[in-house]
């Protein structure tokens, strides 16, 4: 699953979810790969040391915009601004995400429920909704990469809204592919497993050790945020052109037996 380093020279990778995490690791590969970035994410200083960084990496121009993903209005006008800045948006990653606490399904709130379908789903369907219609708005041609989880295609007790939120993004997933698949905009999820990330640690929330949730894994091992974006790069380059509507699992054989 390589891909080419000058694969993305001259694209636009929009990048939602891009603060920490896997999202910050897809940032920093797409500007070394060459390509204009626009990312989004909450915390401003972040946001901004992270564009500071991927600036000096390629030859690619790199900006950020802080949006909460749940407000359609963000969301638009995110969009709008990725455009002005840099013409299109060839690529677009919807990554942003929160975690649920270790929990019985029983004991979570509406508060819970809401804050983890509105960030996990809404999030994307809006970044979905209006990435699609930019791209059908000029030749019809895009690729766009959802974050889903392994919670996504198995079931994972104690985080069942975490779990929901990212089902659904696979069935989202699915859906806009097969609407779009004619228009060659191609849409495609990827399905980490545990990923050593903040989100990974405060959704343990020192009930489980990092040791425990490697061992589960038959690699032995916790990814690494930049394992995972090499994947979501490969499916949103031209090495992976017939590949829609899939959900790619990266999660060292955890889901295989």
């Amino acid at each position: 699953m390589s891909v080419d380093l000058q694969s993305f020279a001259g694209r636009t990778a929009l990048i939602i979810g891009g603060t920490s995490g896997i999202g910050r690791a897809t940032v920093l590969a797409f500007a070394q790969r060459g390509a204009h970035v626009y990312f989004a994410g909450a915390g401003a200083r972040d946001g901004q040391n992270l564009a500071a960084e991927a600036a000096q990496l390629g030859p690619g121009g790199v900006a950020f915009r802080e949006i909460d993903v749940r407000i359609e209005d963000d969301v638009r006008n995110l969009v709008d601004a990725a455009v002005a800045r840099f013409g299109r948006i060839d690529i677009a990653i919807n990554n942003a995400g929160v975690e649920t606490k270790l929990g019985a399904v029983q004991d979570a709130t509406a508060e819970d429920f809401d804050r983890v379908i509105g960030t996990n789903l809404r999030g994307v369907w809006l970044g979905l909704k209006y990435q699609i219609r930019h791209m059908l708005s000029r030749d019809g041609a895009g690729a766009i990469v959802n974050t889903s989880s392994t919670a996504g295609v198995t079931g994972i007790a104690h985080i069942a809204l975490y779990t929901a939120s990212k089902h659904a993004i696979v069935g989202l997933t699915k859906a806009a592919a097969l609407e779009l698949a004619r228009s060659k905009i191609r849409v495609n999820a990827v399905a980490p497993g545990p990923v050593q990330t903040g989100l990974l640690s405060r959704m343990l929330d020192g009930k489980v050790s990092l040791d425990e949730v490697a061992e589960r894994v038959p690699m032995g091992r916790i990814s690494q945020p930049e394992e995972i974006a090499e994947a979501i790069l490969w499916l949103a380059s031209d090495s992976a052109s017939y590949v829609t509507g899939h959900t790619l699992i990266v999660d060292g054989g955890l889901t295989a037996a």
